[in-house]
């Protein structure tokens, strides 16, 4: 249960009930609802309970002031109302999250049809296997194409995807991913062109040849098809571009001329920075791995079988490839990619015991398809969807994969020939002198990882209970009194005037009408008399009398300006009854002024009342009554 579970279910049945919510946001004080009907909330109910500052109409936005706990009371809100997921994004454009989480999330949008397509594949290369046809037959190729295609042009999904995420637009995100695509800028196409132009890094594992070049600049030739960090990152760096464009070019002109200058710049970059430095990194490790391989075996398995997901996660997995294929053409077979084996079973074993385990028929219902496309070697549908946003399958079948890495790394486990994935590697581990002791070892390395991930995420699995309405009793027999004043961390500023209240933007005076000096409210006084809105400090009285300056104890400054150039009256008409430096409480006369004097004179007497330090608090909420007596609520500062 969270903390304000009750508070929070005490507001969604004010506002008319999750079926009234179209919409939720929350800035750093307040919950700004979208309802579908104003009417159906109870505005006074709202404004009167415990945990609640006040409520404000603004913008087509109903919104709940609550204070510095916005943040944990929208948190017990959300699934009140039914939005789970980053759909009900905080107005502070997405705040600090994990790497995990963002990747994760990027990846949600396309997870059924990654299952489908990892399912598709698989089952055509069981059909293989099972003679029904060739892999040159027709049916082969269409079912390879169709299942394929996803992961060939990955950066395209994940760059409309990302897109999103980082509020660039949709379309230039799928621009970038398709770029990356693109045929002739990939490196395999690139090196086909003829000799290179010359060689960068000579004499580093980051030797890289260098074919094209952009503006003189070298474009290094790497193959970004199939990858997924680059794009991440490349659609990242186009958010911040696009933010940065849009505030020098014209609306006239901004349609069109911030997507090109967008894509001039961050794909160039994303060329010849961002996707070399991922793939640079991914080299490293490998690099790594082989050394530590060199010491031993049974290490380098467990860092390879512990760590392999994680590096699919980051793309970095694609470093292991070369690596792979040179050690099979040179040496006839390859034990240093290998012991990652056993993660495919591990996840495997991880998501069916979820499956079976889990009374949720929509996390069956992504279970099932995840499960039968990992057993054919195809993961990323239950990473994604599944074990790394619950992180502890993850966890789990990670220390399985580091195990069964080990267990493979000190029995020396081969892959003879480049084959098929998941169950259909096993062939390729079938030693060419006809033995069988390196397949059997295969075999029981993934059994083991099935097995013992199964039993694990068995017993370590409980399913979250499902969300049930609270109590609509009395917060206060659910909430303690602390919390509450946790909720309430405020300053309330009382009318030192009586009369007519104005928004600030109403006011004679531009300073102070664009809020310059300050925010507040502007009084139109019936009466000649200013009492202290605050306890506190009479900081500045000016000679004049027409201002002054006040402190609070808690330190909000405000600013009171009887009148429009009344300074020009030289204290024609003011008297002092308090003077500089005095404590001083709410309620206290500080100035009396003759009103109908200051009009006569040709002054307007509209008084603003300013907070003048609101940037070093949370929130401000001005009251939204028309009229004001002596000691009402006209300003409300949340700490």
């Amino acid at each position: 249960m969270g903390k304000y579970e009750a508070l929070a279910s005490e507001i969604v049945k004010q506002i008319g009930g999750k079926e009234n919510v179209s919409g939720l946001t929350h800035c750093i004080t307040r919950l700004r609802f979208k309802l579908k009907d104003e009417s159906k909330a109870n505005d006074d109910v709202l404004k009167n309970m415990d945990g609640v500052v006040t409520v404000m109409k603004s913008g087509g936005q109903y919104q709940v002031v609550i204070g510095n706990h916005v943040a944990e009371v929208y948190a017990d809100v959300c699934p009140l109302i039914g939005l789970q997921e980053k759909a009900a994004a905080t107005e502070e454009e997405e705040q600090k999250t994990n790497i995990i989480d963002i990747v994760s999330n990027i990846f949600q949008p396309i997870l059924g049809v990654m299952s489908a397509c990892g399912m598709l594949k698989g089952l055509n290369a069981l059909f293989v296997a099972l003679g029904l046809y060739t892999d040159t037959a027709g049916v082969y190729v269409m079912l390879n194409g169709i299942g394929d295609a996803l992961f060939m042009f990955l950066p395209m999904f994940l760059g409309y995807t990302s897109a999103k995420k980082f509020n660039l637009k949709p379309m230039l995100g799928l621009a970038i991913g398709a770029a990356m695509c693109y045929p002739a800028l990939q490196g395999s196409t690139l090196s086909a062109a003829g000799e290179p132009l010359y060689t960068l890094f000579e004499g580093t594992p980051f030797v890289s040849d260098i074919y094209m070049s952009f503006l003189g600049l070298p474009i290094i030739a790497m193959d970004y098809t199939s990858t997924v960090i680059p794009v991440i990152f490349i659609v990242y760096f186009a958010s911040k571009c696009e933010k940065f464009f849009s505030k020098f070019i014209p609306d006239v002109v901004k349609f069109f001329f911030v997507p090109m200058l967008v894509l001039l710049v961050a794909l160039p970059i994303g060329f010849m920075i961002i996707g070399p430095v991922t793939t640079f990194g991914s080299m490293l490790i490998s690099s790594f791995v082989f050394k530590i391989r060199e010491f031993s075996p049974l290490l380098a398995g467990a860092i390879v079988g512990g760590t392999w997901q994680i590096l699919v996660i980051f793309g970095m997995h694609w470093g292991f490839i070369p690596v792979s294929l040179n050690n099979i053409v040179t040496l006839g077979y390859d034990n240093v990619m290998m012991p990652f084996f056993g993660c495919t079973f591990a996840t495997s074993g991880a998501v069916l015991a979820i499956l079976l385990k889990s009374k949720s028929k929509k996390m069956k219902e992504m279970a099932l398809p995840s499960f039968i496309s990992g057993i054919f070697g195809v993961t990323e549908p239950a990473i994604y969807g599944i074990t790394l946003p619950m992180k502890k399958p993850f966890i789990i079948s990670c220390i399985v994969g580091a195990i069964v890495g080990a267990f493979y790394g000190l029995f020396n486990l081969r892959e003879f020939i480049v084959a098929g994935i998941g169950i259909f590697e096993f062939p390729a581990m079938i030693n060419p002198d006809g033995t069988n002791g390196n397949i059997i070892v295969g075999i029981v390395g993934a059994m083991i990882a099935l097995v013992l991930a199964f039993i694990i995420m068995f017993v370590v699995y409980h399913e979250e209970e499902p969300v049930t309405e609270p109590s609509t009793e009395k917060i206060e027999t659910q909430q303690t009194v602390t919390q509450q004043k946790e909720l309430l961390n405020k300053e309330v500023i009382s009318s030192p005037l009586k009369g007519t209240i104005l928004p600030l933007a109403e006011c004679k005076d531009e300073a102070f009408a664009m809020g310059i000096l300050g925010k507040g409210v502007v009084i139109v006084p019936e009466e000649g008399k200013v009492v202290s809105p605050v306890n506190g400090t009479l900081t500045t009285i000016f000679p004049t009398l027409h201002a002054m300056g006040i402190t609070s104890d808690n330190g909000v400054e405000l600013l009171i300006h009887i009148g429009m150039n009344t300074v020009e009256l030289n204290g024609k008409h003011f008297t002092a009854k308090a003077k500089q430096g005095d404590k001083i409480s709410v309620g206290d006369v500080l100035v009396e002024f003759d009103k109908d004097a200051i009009v006569a004179e040709g002054y307007p007497i509209e008084t603003p009342v300013l907070v003048t330090n609101a940037d070093d608090f949370l929130d401000m909420i001005e009251t939204e009554q028309k009229t004001a007596e002596y000691g009402d609520t006209i300003i409300t500062v949340m700490h």
